[in-house]
């Protein structure tokens, strides 16, 4: 079977398929699974604070070093930035609609982001798409580089279900891109984006996260991109369809989605 039509069965990107170990030390590595881990819990911790607590757990890294594995992995400390009213000149500049905003029906609100997920020998990077109501995972792909590419084919895929009034984002590049923004101002969709660093303004998807790494990637030891993508799969799932949230009252955000996906088409038949 040839490769093409093997990616296109697994959900996966040839780009993906063909990954191969980025040539990083073991150190960084281990740096890398310590930062994420240590970010996950405080992500408010920016350079100075973590190089500060790699010190006190005996690695003797300086803050360039911490810098620039955290602009490798996508991490930036949460917290108010100094003139975030001040326009940028490089993508257009979409406001924040989601302050005060009663979230009250499915695809009233998408959102997404992505997230670092190591394995034994490399990493990956991991986007998803919620809907803010259920916390249903609607789309999802990874990516071994931080393009826009696999952002939009994860946003297709949601799409192909559905389509929201609101898709709320950070000022990322991949979702400030062209190809990303076009898509979303074609179906008539608000867009709404984050101020910039404040990644509580998506807290559904940060708590995603958090609940991905301690429930899954921080349980795992990934070999490969394949053995990753199938245990991320396997998550998804379990999230969306056995997890029980409390905030739900204790049902699935499978179920909730679709109980509302069933609901909004009754009020549109009368």
């Amino acid at each position: 079977m040839p490769v093409k039509k093997q990616c296109q069965l697994l959900g996966l990107a040839r780009s993906t398929w063909y990954y191969h170990p980025q040539p990083f030390s073991a150190e960084d590595l281990k740096l890398m699974e310590l930062l994420d881990q240590q970010y996950t819990r405080y992500p408010f911790y920016g350079s100075r604070r973590l190089t500060a607590w790699f010190r006190t757990q005996g690695w003797l890294v300086n803050r360039k070093r911490v810098s620039r594995l955290m602009r490798l992995m996508g991490l930036e400390a949460i917290y108010p930035k100094p003139r975030l009213s001040r326009g940028r000149k490089d993508h257009k500049k979409y406001p924040y609609l989601l302050a005060g905003l009663e979230v009250t029906r499915v695809n009233q609100v998408w959102s997404t982001d992505i997230t670092y997920i190591r394995m034994r020998h490399g990493f990956l990077y991991l986007v998803a798409v919620m809907d803010w109501y259920s916390r249903h995972v609607l789309a999802w792909e990874t990516s071994n580089c931080l393009d826009s590419d696999f952002c939009v084919r994860a946003l297709k895929r949601a799409l192909s279900r559905a389509c929201p009034e609101i898709f709320n984002t950070d000022q990322g590049v991949q979702f400030t891109s062209e190809s990303f923004v076009e898509i979303l101002e074609k179906r008539g969709i608000q867009v709404s984006m984050d101020g910039k660093g404040r990644a509580l303004d998506n807290v559904f998807v940060e708590r995603l996260w958090r609940s991905v790494k301690v429930e899954e990637v921080y349980l795992k030891d990934y070999e490969s991109v394949i053995e990753a993508v199938e245990g991320l799969g396997r998550y998804f799932r379990f999230y969306s369809e056995e997890r029980l949230h409390q905030s739900l009252g204790y049902r699935t955000p499978g179920t909730v989605y679709r109980e509302g996906e069933l609901k909004e088409r009754r009020i549109a038949n009368n």
